[in-house]
């Protein structure tokens, strides 16, 4: 799909210009002072870019019953290379923003799809954060003073991702749920072997964007962490996802967009997904999937 999109696209493109060469050619041929011999020339020309013209929308034709035979194609086998991808691993969904309801859903599909444990940990969370009131709050407690900095939200952020990944004991969020979580459900023992990232809020400027690039630090260093998002979101978070270095897939409701995930998760080459100018590619490589005891 990917290959064929950015042939359609410079197919398209040389379609253009050839309408743009006939227009010329008919423009000068009307023109009443050109000789015999030149207005030949003109007509073959035209000739010429129409033949090639139509050949061009013969083959954008076929391109397009060829895509279309790939798009049903990967449809039928997305069950197949789906099935047990993620198979008893623990996944973690984390909002920034306001949940979703769409897009939990295809996240919690392409889960269920891949055989995972059932979302094991959800957070959404309220930004921008308030960043005087959390550090009162540390500095309120002698031990989280000493886990973390007060004054540096990026250090707040970094602790609370890794104790969202690590589980078990989380003195942190205990401390600052209150000011930072909007809706949650699940545990919080478990260690995550992944974590699904999806913002629904803009962008964040300071104290809120660097607590947030030490949440994704401490996420990172834990368990693989992938961005998310459907194909056209606004604001689009694939900016956010580079900077940071985060594996990212942007076409969530389509299947190859959920494969894309589970792929990732499972420990595919990171990279950025998708259908978007710039992805690394529509997938990463996928392996295939030993049964247990083969």
């Amino acid at each position: 799909m990917f290959d064929l999109r950015y042939h359609v696209a410079s197919l398209a493109a040389v379609f253009v210009a050839l309408v743009i060469g006939i227009l010329v050619g008919v423009a000068i041929s009307s023109n009443s002072s050109i000789s015999n011999p030149e207005r030949q020339v003109l007509e073959q020309q035209k000739a010429e870019f129409k033949a090639q013209r139509d050949a061009v929308t013969a083959r954008l034709a076929q391109l397009a019953r060829t895509q279309n035979a790939a798009v049903a194609l990967s449809q039928a086998a997305y069950p197949l290379v789906m099935a047990d991808r993620l198979r008893g691993l623990r996944i973690g969904l984390v909002f920034v923003g306001p949940a979703d309801s769409r897009l939990r859903s295809l996240v919690q599909s392409a889960l269920q799809d891949a055989n995972a444990l059932p979302t094991v940990r959800f957070r959404s969370l309220n930004v921008p954060i308030d960043a005087t009131a959390l550090a009162a709050l540390v500095r309120k407690r002698p031990a989280l003073a000493g886990l973390v900095d007060p004054a540096k939200p990026e250090a707040i952020g970094r602790e609370l991702g890794r104790e969202l990944a690590l589980g078990a004991d989380t003195p942190l969020w205990n401390a600052l749920s209150a000011q930072l979580i909007a809706e949650q459900s699940g545990g919080s023992k478990q260690r995550l072997d992944g974590v699904v990232l999806v913002r629904t809020a803009k962008p964040q400027q300071g104290a809120s964007a660097r607590f947030l690039g030490g949440l994704y630090a401490g996420l990172g260093q834990i368990a693989l962490l992938v961005g998310v998002e459907q194909s056209g979101q606004v604001p689009t978070a694939l900016p956010v996802y580079r900077r940071q270095d985060i594996s990212s897939v942007d076409d969530l409701e389509l299947p190859v967009g959920r494969l894309a995930l589970a792929a990732l998760l499972a420990g595919a080459t990171p990279g950025h997904y998708g259908l978007q100018p710039g992805d690394t590619a529509v997938l990463p490589s996928i392996e295939p999937i030993v049964p247990a005891g083969g």
